[in-house]
């Protein structure tokens, strides 16, 4: 028999609600015995996670893996070992593929994919719009029964009021949900950068917060008025947080999102002109940043969820306003949120609640759990241990963000997935 003795770590489940020092032995892959002070024998392999805290291995239901036909910025093999390597065990990947997915075949393909890869859960969202154009609804129920977990356009908002009322009951009629990338076309226009003082000290083509605003709007009100689900991506904007709080408050059922990104890094990242800073929506100044963070503290942005965006090199070394927007985070996400509980914005349950259980909950997905007979599933960090961030420790084929040479302090030891360690840091 195969035995892994987890020594001296503290462990948080927001779920069972444990907060306390165990140990845990695992058994052929399985959770034998959670207690205090397990003592070691013969044959087991004793692992000393002194000062780290176990937790529920994080969801992230945001991401880019660009497989299909993208595989030259990422693929499912090297976006799952980003995803282990961030303490992720699932990962909802976007439909803006080429093609797009907006077919059951190709919601298939994913999955399988992701199950021979076999490092975590790959789950894809379907389109809402066939090709991601906006204008005809895709066979949601089609894709749903192929394994969907919800409805996207990401990257391409829905401009059209009336197909997105249209998506929104459809969706909630088959116990789904659509989330959109909110950003309304006529007023974003060529804009690169968040319309400030930044902008216009570089000569950026400015992209004012109210393009994300109004958008946010119209969702907030469509989901009152129909009395169906509608979730907010990567939110980014002290307005917005306003309109998410008010709609809440209506009983509209409105969820949100916020990315490591737009709680860490500010449009003072564009001085050095490099567009690896160029992100859709773009990076805001810091009394959005301050409003977004007392937001997920709240509760009124429900989780944290990465946008991890991978693109080539030779691509983001393109003029201003053809590179393509976008940045990787599933490794940097938990050293972001570790920093706001260092800031005393929130507590270290709460931290595991944004990266775990409340974005698994959102997906219909039970949370991963730590308990004897269960398959190990979760993860191990340690929240003082420091790193810099290198391309050599980043394991997506794409190195782009703006944190390459920073030190981040927070990080993965290991990640147990299907009662494999799939990760050790």
């Amino acid at each position: 028999m195969s035995h892994i003795l987890l020594k001296g770590g503290f462990l948080i489940d927001p779920v069972s609600g444990v907060s306390d020092f165990k140990d845990i032995l695992i058994e052929n892959g399985k959770i034998k015995k959670i207690e205090k002070d397990i003592s070691p024998f013969a044959g087991c392999e004793v692992k000393d996670i002194k000062d780290c805290i176990i937790s529920p291995s994080f969801v992230d239901i945001h991401a880019h893996l660009r497989d299909p036909g993208q595989t030259y910025k990422e693929d499912i093999r090297t976006g799952s070992l980003a995803a282990v390597a961030g303490g992720y065990t699932t990962v909802v990947c976007m439909p803006n593929t080429i093609p797009a997915l907006d077919d059951a075949s190709l919601i298939r393909y994913v999955i399988e994919k992701g199950e021979e890869v076999g490092l975590c859960r790959v789950l894809p969202a379907g389109a809402i719009t066939k090709g991601r154009k906006g204008k005809e609804l895709t066979e949601m129920s089609l894709l749903k029964d192929a394994g969907a977990v919800y409805f996207t356009d990401d990257g391409a908002p829905v401009m059209d009021s009336h197909i997105m009322r249209k998506a929104m009951e459809f969706a909630g009629s088959i116990g789904s949900f659509v989330a959109d990338h909110c950003e309304d076309l006529s007023l974003s226009s060529d804009g690169v950068a968040h319309e400030g003082e930044i902008a216009a000290a570089l000569g950026l083509p400015p992209l004012p917060p109210e393009a994300e605003d109004t958008m946010i709007a119209r969702d907030c009100i469509l989901s009152l008025h129909t009395g169906m689900p509608v979730h907010i991506c990567h939110l980014s904007t002290k307005v917005g947080v306003e309109i998410v709080t008010w709609a809440k408050a209506m009983g509209a059922k409105v969820t949100a999102e916020v990315t490591p990104h737009h709680l860490y890094l500010a449009d003072e990242e564009w001085l050095d002109f490099s567009c690896v800073a160029k992100v859709s929506p773009p990076l805001r100044e810091h009394e959005d940043i301050e409003a977004v963070r007392w937001a997920l503290a709240s509760g009124i942005i429900d989780f944290v969820a990465t946008d991890h965006a991978p693109h080539a090199h030779q691509e983001k070394l393109l003029e201003h306003h053809l590179c393509p927007p976008g940045m990787i985070g599933l490794q940097f996400a938990l050293p972001i949120v570790l920093e706001l509980v260092k800031k005393d914005y929130f507590d270290m349950k709460r931290a595991v609640e944004v990266l775990s259980t409340k974005p698994a909950e959102k997906i219909g997905l039970k949370p991963p759990q730590i308990k004897e007979g269960e398959l190990a599933e979760f993860t191990v960090f340690n929240p003082t241990e420091s790193w810099e961030v290198t391309e050599d420790v980043i394991y997506s084929k794409s190195k782009n963000t703006p944190l390459l040479g920073r030190k981040l302090v927070g990080k993965v030891k290991y990640t147990f997935y299907n009662g494999k360690l799939v990760y050790k840091g």
